[in-house]
């Protein structure tokens, strides 16, 4: 057999391509071209079947099963016309890569932008996207986020039920707009790691099951769908498929990572779990590189960040729904259905900034047992911290953003505090300039599915009794209309109309960025004190360039006649300096009152300060 970049799938080779395909369960396996005619494949031990057929780049295949049904190819590396279509040959050479210096992404000293491509421009592709890059790049990003582009079926969606796990959704662009996209962001100096679902298919334009039944189980009991068959007999060939996966996007489309969508959900009770194989499988495709994973994981288990050799999965970081529950109570002051468990105190906001994790063990009442296990040896920089995310957003009844659910003043300071605490920062998209655009959920399905889809989204959203009322429920979108999908997409624009937000995220950035204290992301330790019954604060130790302070409050105006804290003292020998405040006019605030940090403090309203040493003046 000639060498193969991926296991199965189609390879051009000269005049013709090279196909391979599992299909356990057949006694014959047949390409059939555009024209019908037909090209038999010769079997191979383990269910495996192959051969070459006359069909050159971007002609179009399917593979006929049993001189039956013909189905697309399950490695497809593209869909022109939809999972339901035929499959594309795709020369993966072709594409003239320039980013040959490119190092790849560490996990320290990272800003992750979470990105929807359809929504994140008017236009919804790769190009459209690409032409923003150096304006993120100047901003502050450092890595995209971009949800899934696993193709699927429809003409919108948020791609987390792909069904074609190697074709990038024809919706965007064709597979070098892809490469095209990342080829750009790499010379803007960002990242790009690529959200993957490895726990589920979707419901429509799944064919797997056609070659393999052993590719799903019912051992298990998944959320969304069929569970995939980790650990169960044939499971090798099902490994070898995601692990496949996860290297093509790191090989063909030099991505720089994966964020992992729900891990929990991926079952597998084998001795080696599969996600070391993935992460392993993907950092062997780029040796050059640095890759980076991000996992979801909602039972917040910390083995996924620490190594092997520790037990671990060996991935870099973690999302943090911790900080943002914690944080999106505080802001709004509603504490509903799974956000119930958190009350926006000060102390809360402290711990999450100090250890990640505020649940590492405890009883979890909102799921009636407990939750998390001891995190506090995982550094600050494996949590990905955010106040906004794709779902967070849109489990609400219309999709609003964080910013309308509270005050401008309270929203500037917890943005300090998410873009200065030492744990990764993400930004979801729109979030930098105060989008007025929601982001709600939407999906694309044929009608049987789409009225599966409305109950579904229904009951969800009904687990917040603010949202079940009627008069309220009744006036959450239509997930399967295209206007809740057209109403998502960005104004940029609005990055100017909107710009003292614009430049509150971006000299934050700077600020993060620039001081030698800040970006070090709690090396030399970081502890916190609560002040009042919204105010806290925040002691950043540093070396040579001394320590820093930052102050937070979510509340009222705060007298502090004495002040009997210590982590508010500043260095020997030192006072400290205001620095920096999110009531600068430029920021859309009233203004810094004078301060004096040697005398009795007064902390603004809804305001968060920046302090630094520097010499005693008297």
């Amino acid at each position: 057999m000639p060498t193969r970049r991926l296991p199965v799938g189609a390879e051009p080779r000269g005049h013709g391509t090279h196909f391979r395909v599992w299909a356990p369960r057949a006694t014959s396996v047949d390409v059939e071209d555009e024209t019908g005619a037909i090209t038999p494949l010769k079997p191979e031990p383990g269910g495996y079947f192959s051969g070459v057929a006359a069909i050159g780049v971007g002609g179009r295949y399917r593979y006929r099963l049993d001189a039956g049904e013909s189905y697309p190819d399950p490695v497809s590396r593209w869909q022109p016309d939809g999972p339901h279509g035929a499959s594309a040959v795709v020369d993966p050479d072709s594409f003239r890569w320039s980013d040959a210096g490119w190092p790849g992404v560490p996990r320290g000293g990272q800003v992750i932008y979470e990105m929807h491509v359809g929504t994140f421009t008017r236009e919804g592709t790769w190009r459209a996207a690409a032409a923003e890059l150096p304006e993120l790049a100047r901003f502050g990003v450092t890595v995209i986020e971009m949800m899934p582009v696993a193709d699927f079926p429809g003409g919108f969606g948020w791609g987390y039920d792909g069904v074609s796990l190697f074709a990038p959704t024809r919706l965007y662009g064709a597979p070098d707009d892809l490469r095209h996209f990342v080829d750009r962001a790499h010379a803007a100096g960002i990242g790009v790691i690529l959200d993957v679902v490895y726990n589920h298919l979707g419901p429509d334009g799944n064919y797997l099951g056609a070659f393999a039944s052993q590719y799903f189980t019912d051992r298990y009991r998944n959320e969304w769908g069929q569970a995939i068959n980790f650990d169960g007999p044939d499971a090798g060939p099902v490994r070898e498929f995601f692990g496949a996966n996860a290297a093509y996007w790191i090989d063909e489309f030099h991505m720089d990572g994966l964020r992992l969508d729900a891990t929990q959900q991926m079952f597998d009770a084998s001795p080696r779990h599969v996600l070391v194989d993935i992460v392993e499988r993907a950092r062997a495709a780029a040796p050059q590189r640095r890759v980076f994973f991000v996992a979801e994981n909602e039972p917040q288990h910390a083995r996924l960040v620490r190594p092997p050799e520790r037990g671990g999965y060996g991935l870099d970081a973690v999302w943090n729904d911790d900080f943002h529950h914690t944080a999106r109570v505080a802001l709004t002051g509603r504490a509903e259905a799974y956000y119930s468990d958190y009350g926006g105190r000060p102390q809360e906001l402290v711990s999450a900034v100090k250890h990640g994790y505020l649940y590492q063990g405890q009883y979890y009442a909102w799921q009636g047992k407990r939750r998390g296990v001891p995190a506090r040896d995982v550094p600050p920089a494996a949590f990905v911290a955010y106040i906004q995310n794709h779902d967070q957003v849109a489990n609400s009844a219309r999709g609003e953003r964080l910013h309308v659910l509270t005050g401008p003043g309270r929203w500037r300071a917890m943005t300090a505090l998410l873009l200065l605490a030492p744990a990764t920062p993400m930004l979801f998209q729109g979030q930098e300039f105060a989008a007025s655009t929601p982001f709600l959920y939407f999906a694309d399905h044929r009608a049987e599915l789409t009225e599966l889809v409305r109950k579904g989204r229904t009951e969800f959203l009904a687990q917040f009794p603010s949202i079940a009322a009627a008069d309220v429920s009744a006036c959450v979108p239509d997930p399967g209309a295209a206007s809740t999908f057209e109403a998502c997409k960005l104004d940029l624009g609005e990055r100017v109309r909107h710009g003292p937000s614009y430049a509150l995220h971006r000299d934050l950035l700077a600020l993060r960025r620039q001081d030698a204290v800040f970006s070090t992301q709690g090396a030399h330790g970081v502890d916190g004190a609560v002040l009042g019954p919204e105010a806290f604060a925040i002691r950043f130790f540093g070396e040579e360039a001394g320590d820093r302070l930052l102050v937070v409050n979510l509340g009222a105006d705060l007298p502090l006649a004495v002040v009997p804290e210590p982590l508010l003292a500043p260095p020997e020998d030192a006072r400290w300096h205001l620095t920096w405040s999110t009531e600068d006019p430029r920021y859309g605030g009233s203004g810094a009152a004078p301060f004096d940090p040697d005398g009795p403090w007064r902390l603004p309203a809804q305001t968060a300060l920046v302090f630094r040493p520097g010499p005693r003046t008297r």
